[in-house]
């Protein structure tokens, strides 16, 4: 156990699992809503995938065969570690967001797919990230 004070002044033990609570009291109140919710996006994401209340576009079936990336790399990538990288509430096929995941073996894959709102995810791309168009794996290389 760690005693952290926050700077929104919360003080009080937090195990790592609890460390998140420390990492939002530091960001301002209107970023941590943002914050909350993409985290919640996620979560909401991982869950349908768990439950395999997905479905891969016509693009990302062709992508996942020319890329070599199998239905448990996407899985792994998923529901392991991974994160939301980029957003796109206004995408004219309907919002979506970019997630990077690693699969066990390590592998980077970056992939496009609808908000959980939709009762089935929908997965528009997948890749590994190419590092001529990105600077790391959660940053793009300016245009």
């Amino acid at each position: 156990m760690i005693l952290l004070q926050c700077a929104c002044g919360h003080a009080g033990s937090h195990d790592w699992i609890n460390f998140s609570i420390y990492i939002t009291c530091l960001i301002d109140r209107p970023a941590r809503s943002v914050l909350t919710s993409i985290m919640s996006t996620l979560a909401e994401i991982q869950a349908k995938i768990e439950r395999r209340q997905y479905e891969f576009s016509k693009h990302a079936v062709d992508q996942s065969i020319i890329r070599d990336i199998s239905v448990a790399e996407v899985e792994e990538a998923v529901l392991g570690r991974s994160e939301i990288i980029e957003d796109y509430p206004d995408d004219k096929y309907g919002p979506s967001c970019l997630i990077l995941g690693f699969t066990t073996a390590g592998r980077p894959l970056h992939l496009q797919c609808s908000y959980p709102s939709r009762k089935i995810i929908k997965i528009i791309t997948l890749y590994e990230p190419n590092p001529n168009l990105w600077l790391t794996l959660r940053a793009r290389k300016p245009e």
